[in-house]
């Protein structure tokens, strides 16, 4: 496959299912999933799946809530009735520690690293920096609430990869999964 520009390219960001509450001395890193958020990551997978949007490279920050959202998207994609599809290929699963409290253009930068192959991208990670990048890619529908737990932002574009940029990927859908 070649890297030409037509070829429109997805980058789905999904800020990470809901996750029980820190207490004091926990390591907010170590903060796992509730039930709900549990139930929530399985719906966005089966949700991908449903919109054919699986993704061929995965990058998921370190925190054990979002290595949790990305197993429940995973197992969600699998294909549980009426909404789950077949999974596909498997993706290519980076777990990065640099999207764990970061900056939208940290984000972007991890985003510029994927596969020139890959034609949809999974991105999971954290609030502020998940929402400030969808934000950055298509300030015209940038919802200032920001992105809620569950929430998948589509955004597509025709660029490659390292051509992403401020204002250059529009938002195509967005979805709350609930599980």
């Amino acid at each position: 496959m070649t890297d030409t520009p037509s070829e429109v390219r997805t980058l789905v960001l999904l800020r990470h299912a809901k996750a029980e509450p820190g207490s004091e001395g926990t390591d907010d890193a170590q903060r796992p999933l509730s039930a709900r958020g549990e139930a929530d990551a399985a719906a966005a997978g089966a949700w991908l799946a449903h919109h054919r949007l699986l993704p061929d490279v995965v990058l998921c920050s370190t925190a054990r809530r979002t290595r949790q959202t990305w197993h429940g998207v995973a197992m969600g994609m699998a294909g549980t009735p009426p909404e789950g599809g077949p999974t596909g290929p498997r993706p290519s699963v980076r777990y990065e520690p640099g999207a764990y409290d970061a900056l939208p253009e940290e984000l972007l930068a991890l985003v510029r690293t994927a596969d020139p192959a890959a034609r949809v991208v999974l991105l999971i990670a954290h609030n502020p920096g998940v929402s400030l990048l969808s934000a950055l890619l298509d300030p015209e529908t940038a919802d200032e609430e920001g992105l809620r737990t569950a929430e998948l932002a589509v955004h597509t574009s025709a660029a490659t990869w390292t051509e992403w940029g401020r204002g250059g990927a529009p938002v195509a859908r967005r979805h709350t999964a609930r599980g």
